[in-house]
């Protein structure tokens, strides 16, 4: 029987979401023929498959993903279908807060996990519990965050998008469409994925690259913050967001403030494709968080099982990017529509 509770978050202000998926022979049988995807259904918030196949391999995946954050479902419907295939046991939580979240892995280390996924926003933060993951004998590989951290704190691999060469392609890409000033907005002060982003952008764009730090959690202060800026300087011609919420959000304050600016952004939603589609967004630049999460899982599955690590350790495995216009949106969008984009 497959079921979809609500995910369970935690007392702290930075959400915790934890979820249990453990496959057993029969279900991965009934998935197998059901078709990718089918386990959790469309939409759904959380999948609990079977009671849990008997010595089934435990995987953690710890991320610093907001709850309620489009983006980080993205993640974990991608781990969650590697989960179903790999017949793993896997337990996904977060929290945007770094001490919380270096907590959340050495609770997976308490728990004897056999691998631990984990996203490295803030690297400092992660430096002592990863490495006591490892004194442990637990493999622990990376995503998302982190590109020029993994190798140093020892991770065995790590699969993403290199942030500093999809800014630089994006400040290209704004350089073509004859952009003067841009305004690029940091949601989270310190994250070192958003922060290398806009360093790429100013890096190549010809024009003027300014960067506005708003609280992410605030979608008001948010609003306000941007709108104010952009009634200040009528000179802003190109806002770029570091998230697609934050996309939809600064086309209203764009008209909010009267503003003669374009939006663009990073990373991709169903709504956001639907906004390049009908040309209030100019262009997204796709990371493709689903292939994160599923490769980050079946990547700990394919060590313990045959000894794989993917990049031979080395190097990265890069996810992105990969812009999304109009002109090539149609092709994404009926998997950004059933919520796998």
């Amino acid at each position: 029987m497959i079921t979809t509770p609500p995910p369970q978050a935690s007392s702290g202000s930075g959400a915790s979401v934890r979820l249990a998926v453990a496959a057993s022979a029969a279900l991965l049988l009934l998935v197998g023929c059901s078709g990718p995807g089918s386990a959790s259904g469309s939409g759904s918030a959380a999948a609990r498959l079977g009671s849990g196949a008997k010595g089934a391999m435990k995987v953690a995946l710890v991320t610093h993903g907001g709850e309620g954050d489009a983006f980080w479902e993205l993640v974990r419907k991608g781990a969650e279908a590697a989960a179903v295939k790999d017949g793993v046991e896997l337990t996904y939580v977060s929290d945007s807060d770094p001490a919380r979240q270096a907590q959340l892995v050495r609770d997976a280390i308490g728990e004897r996990v056999d691998g631990i996924a984990v996203t490295l926003a803030k690297p400092n933060a992660m430096k002592a519990p990863v490495a006591e993951a490892r004194a442990a004998g637990i493999p622990v590989v990376g995503l998302n965050s982190g590109i020029d951290a993994w190798k140093s704190q020892g991770l065995l691999e790590y699969f993403g998008q290199d942030e500093s060469v999809a800014g630089a392609a994006v400040g290209d890409k704004l350089d073509a469409l004859k952009a003067k000033h841009a305004l690029c907005v940091i949601h989270e002060r310190g994250n070192v994925a958003l922060e290398a982003r806009c360093a790429g952008v100013k890096k190549t764009f010809g024009g003027e690259t300014e960067n506005l730090y708003v609280e992410g959690t605030d979608a008001k202060a948010v609003d306000a913050v941007l709108t104010a800026r952009l009634r200040q300087d009528p000179g802003i011609d190109e806002v770029v967001t570091m998230g697609a919420q934050f996309a939809l959000d600064a086309v209203d304050s764009v008209k909010a403030a009267g503003s003669r600016a374009r939006v663009a952004t990073f990373d991709l939603s169903k709504d956001l494709a639907r906004a390049v589609q009908d040309g209030s967004v100019q262009f997204a630049v796709d990371q493709q968080p689903y292939l994160q999460g599923y490769l980050a899982v079946d990547s700990l599955w394919l060590y313990r099982t045959n000894g794989n690590v993917s990049g031979g350790g080395v190097a990265p495995v890069l996810t992105g990017p990969a812009f999304v216009t109009r002109s090539n949106v149609a092709a994404v969008a009926k998997f950004a529509a059933a919520g796998t984009r």
